[in-house]
């Protein structure tokens, strides 16, 4: 029953990973999300419905535009079926709960950071800091515990001293996507945390080996890979903290 009912959020998923690209396209442009309509970004002609419905719009015109032809870049049907998976897997992993939509509200947050940082290497204040309350909240009140804004502040703190030891490599954008993570996280704050830092050595490695010492001055955006730490703590966070606390018990 759980399962069909997650089959049934894939929908609204894509709706709503439809809507992230507008946030993501216009947000570090500080251009309003509602108005005007969606338009090719080549030739400026607006899109009609038909061709702006989630990720079978792109498959039905090959990714490119109508009208100009140009081609349509891959991030808008990976954003749409990123936040639908993610959003079912909430639904799946925890039902159809408070607790499920919180956790598709985070995720739909972190596909949005993820995609500004990877197309413009920035984590917009006007996305992360409003989730980050709204998360902080909910989760507050759905189990009241001063767990959540102590995570939050530790998380975005560990990230602080980091940035101030080591500048190059990462900013403060990445302090305030980890006061989300610690908002949404609690306890599996540090997952997320560790999970990104790991993940960031593999890029970071690549870059190394290929370029050699340059490679250290090459920059890669931070953002998505806390983005994916937090994922997974949403998912196996507390399961991998307990399996981590036994270990070394």
């Amino acid at each position: 029953m759980q399962a069909s009912t997650a089959l049934l959020a894939l929908a609204p998923g894509l709706a709503l990973g439809s809507f992230l690209n507008v946030v993501a396209a216009r947000i570090p442009r500080r251009s309003s999300v509602v108005r005007p309509a969606s338009a090719c970004m080549s030739c400026r002609t607006p899109i009609a419905w038909y061709d702006n419905l989630p990720l079978v719009s792109y498959l039905a015109l090959h990714g490119r535009c109508r009208a100009c032809g140009a081609r349509i870049g891959l991030r808008y049907p990976a954003v749409e079926l990123a936040t639908a998976l993610l959003v079912a897997g909430c639904v799946l992993a925890f039902g159809v709960t408070l607790e499920a939509l919180v956790g598709a509200c985070f995720c739909a947050a972190l596909v949005a950071v993820s995609a500004t940082d990877l197309e413009h290497r920035i984590i917009p204040d006007r996305i992360v800091l409003p989730a980050a309350a709204a998360i902080l909240a909910a989760r507050t009140l759905l189990e009241p515990s001063l767990e959540w804004a102590l995570a939050a502040v530790g998380c975005s703190l560990f990230l602080f001293v980091a940035v101030l030891a080591y500048p190059a490599g990462m900013g403060m954008g990445d302090v305030k996507l980890a006061l989300l993570l610690g908002a949404a996280l609690g306890r599996a704050g540090p997952i997320a945390l560790a999970v990104g830092m790991l993940a960031a050595l593999v890029p970071a490695g690549y870059l190394l080996a290929r370029h050699g010492s340059a490679g250290r001055k090459m920059a890669i955006p931070f953002g998505p890979f806390l983005a994916l730490g937090g994922v997974v703590a949403l998912f196996a966070g507390d399961r991998l903290l307990d399996l981590y606390l036994a270990t070394w018990s």
